[in-house]
């Protein structure tokens, strides 16, 4: 009960403060309207300031960035091994194939060479970049650009060249290969192991002279007489055969089994047939 007298009575105060303060509002006269006197003494006066709601709002206060994630992310580039630093490094210098400097590098992966001597030291020292005093660039082992110099290298090469070796020359050099294996101007010869395919030039131009050794040596290889031995030694070779004997032959045997059965079933007789010689008329004539 007095928690509700003390409200009351606070409410009341509040609404004669209230009364008052519209009763002085009221008694106080209107202002009057200034008059712009043209004496010289006026005119010397300083202008007022302008009014404080006429004045320009305080330039926003400046915060620190809030993107944590990406700073952690740097953070830990640059914190990570030697090694891995490295590898991002040569990764951005392969799939732009264009000539960095250190703060190019360090703009797009957040490695900084400069501040990193061991990863400065690693990088000039590496066979798969090149270093020209300024700037790092991505060095492959065959320098080539297109298809056309794909051809002319290969065809250089009676032979062979290996596919591990053309890979990082440029981005689309497996496509090109592929393209010139089909147009049959190179042969591709493929096993198991991919790092291991190497690419022949198929151009009748290129002359690829043979010792008579070895072709005695081809000559007296004695091959198996059945196809499955001789698949049998191509893949022990690591080579692929184009042949699969031994499941053409489960296939034959399985379609001969099924039509045997076929025709036993044709040929039995239940005890409800009856033989007759109806179908040879001829011998009683």
């Amino acid at each position: 009960m007095d928690l509700s007298k003390k409200l009351d009575k606070f409410k009341q105060q509040q609404a004669s403060c209230q009364s008052t303060l519209a009763k002085v509002a009221a008694s106080r006269p209107p202002p009057k309207s200034s008059t712009i006197t043209t004496s010289s003494s006026s005119s010397k006066k300083p202008q007022a300031p302008a009014p404080s709601s006429l004045a320009q709002p305080p330039p926003p206060q400046l915060k620190f960035s809030n993107d944590t994630e990406r700073l952690q992310h740097i953070n830990s580039i640059r914190k990570s091994a030697v090694g891995a630093q490295i590898k991002r490094v040569i990764d951005l210098l392969f799939e732009t194939r264009q000539a960095l400097t250190p703060a190019e590098i360090n703009e797009a992966c957040y490695v900084d060479i400069n501040a990193n001597k061991g990863v400065f030291e690693s990088l000039k020292k590496n066979v798969k970049v090149n270093y020209d005093g300024h700037r790092f660039s991505y060095k492959s082992k065959h320098d080539l650009k297109d298809k056309h110099e794909l051809l002319v290298l290969i065809r250089k090469a009676p032979e062979g060249v290996a596919v591990i070796d053309l890979k990082d020359a440029y981005p689309s050099v497996l496509d090109d290969l592929q393209e010139l294996k089909a147009s049959g101007d190179v042969w591709l010869l493929s096993n198991y192991d991919s790092q291991e395919d190497i690419v022949y030039p198929n151009d009748p131009k290129v002359k690829i002279k043979v010792d008579e050794d070895v072709k005695q040596l081809y000559r007296e290889i004695e091959l198996p007489k059945d196809m499955v031995d001789i698949e049998k030694d191509l893949q022990k070779n690591g080579m692929k055969p184009a042949t699969n004997t031994a499941k053409r032959k489960a296939a034959m045997q399985v379609q001969g089994a099924q039509s045997k059965q076929k025709q036993k079933k044709k040929r039995e007789f239940t005890k409800r047939t009856r033989l007759t010689n109806a179908h040879m008329p001829e011998l009683f004539k």
